[in-house]
């Protein structure tokens, strides 16, 4: 077993997959929910290369290593992206998961184009000047657009991916048009879309996309919705099949 040393302000959770484990910085950006809900949304192959932007610590390409034969993340803060390569040694995952410290806005420095069949993406959902900034500046970053637009991660999306490649990401529904649009402009067109709702009487606040290069129009699927809770606040049946808890 590997011997795993935490340092100061760090934390150990369990992903409920595979036996494996997660190293948290609790002073940064922990993962949520939404990070999991978008691991299990894309239709993976077995033969896909895949790109994960922002990956964090690490937990979306932890999700669904088994199901890929090779995962790249990408990170920008240098403390998360070690902790994403540490979580990547303490789950015994090297020959596939390749993380790298640096700028997605760059991907040409570390990726040559269209290489990719599949991209998955947590973005920041809030544009700056929208909504309070967490004062702790990984928490800032990850929720606001601080570094990276929605602009940004299409683009990079775009570069990496093949033609009839695919893009999924989770974001919030009240930028949906401007996802659409934007989309569009770098040559996407969305195919899946499930909205996700708090609970059945609450309405949807967060989406998950499926968006592929070159695809045909006209032909969105809208899929049934998520509920998270049920009315008395615990986990709904298909969230607990997720987390594994079934």
């Amino acid at each position: 077993m590997i011997e795993i040393k935490l340092n100061e302000g760090e934390r150990l959770d369990d992903l409920m997959k595979s036996g494996r484990r997660i190293i948290q910085i609790e002073n940064e950006f922990c993962f949520s929910m939404d990070s999991v809900l978008l691991a299990h949304y894309p239709k993976i192959k077995r033969k896909y290369r895949i790109l994960d932007l922002g990956t964090g610590t690490g937990v979306i390409p932890l999700l669904i290593a088994d199901e890929a034969e090779h995962i790249d993340a990408i990170e920008l803060n240098p403390k998360m992206a070690e902790t994403a390569k540490r979580n990547v040694k303490i789950n015994a995952l090297e020959e596939k998961i390749s993380v790298i410290e640096g700028d997605y806005r760059n991907l040409k420095k570390y990726f040559k184009a269209e290489s990719f069949d599949l991209v998955t993406a947590n973005p920041p959902y809030r544009a700056i000047g929208s909504g309070a900034v967490n004062e702790t500046e990984g928490v800032a970053t990850a929720r606001h657009e601080f570094t990276a637009t929605l602009e940004d991660v299409i683009k990079a999306a775009r570069f990496a991916l093949k033609y009839h490649g695919k893009f999924c990401m989770i974001h919030i529904t009240e930028r949906l048009c401007e996802i659409i649009e934007t989309l569009h402009r770098h040559q996407f067109e969305l195919k899946r879309l499930r909205l996700i709702q708090p609970k059945i009487s609450k309405e949807p606040n967060l989406m998950l996309t499926e968006a592929m290069v070159g695809g045909a129009g006209n032909s969105l699927k809208i899929e049934k919705p998520l509920t998270v809770h049920n009315e008395d606040g615990t986990y709904s049946d298909e969230i607990k099949k997720i987390y594994g808890l079934e």
